[in-house]
Order: structure tokens, then C-alpha cells, then sequence
């Protein structure tokens, strides 16, 4: 799936967009850390929880849960 990467954290992925897969938003989440280490720290706290300051959206719609399931095409 597309993952769209905001301004501010495209000094771990040096573009604007990335493509990675997962079932759930935590998986999707995983998958870019393993890719960009470092990068899931700065979205996700030591509780396991998105950080009050990070939006994510999935197809348009925020998502604050990373049990999230994600449809097969996704749009970040």
C-alpha cells in the first residue's frame, strides 16, 4: 500500500511517498521501521499509542488505533 509521508519525516524515508504492507495499521507501522529505523518512534510513544500530536488517516478517515485492519488498498 501507499504510505504518504509528511514533511517532517522524510528525513528517514528521503521521499514523499513509500509503498510497504501489513493487515493493520500497527503491521503497516512495523513494516516502515524496518525499512526506515526510527521512524515508528517518532509516531508511536512507550505505551504502545500514537502520539497525541500525530494524525493518521486511512482512506481519508483518521484512525487512532493500531488494531486497526486496513483494506487491501489502502491510501495513506
Amino acid at each position: 500500500m501507499r504510505v504518504l509521508i509528511p514533511g517532517a519525516l522524510r528525513t528517514y524515508t528521503e521521499r514523499g511517498q513509500v509503498e510497504v504492507s501489513g493487515a493493520t495499521l500497527g503491521a503497516v507501522l512495523s513494516e516502515l521501521d524496518r525499512l526506515y529505523p526510527g521512524i515508528r518512534f517518532r509516531m508511536i510513544d512507550e505505551q504502545d499509542r500514537i502520539r497525541r500530536h500525530i494524525r493518521i488517516f486511512v482512506n481519508g478517515e483518521q484512525v487512532r488505533d493500531l488494531a486497526h485492519r486496513l483494506p487491501r488498498r489502502t491510501k495513506w
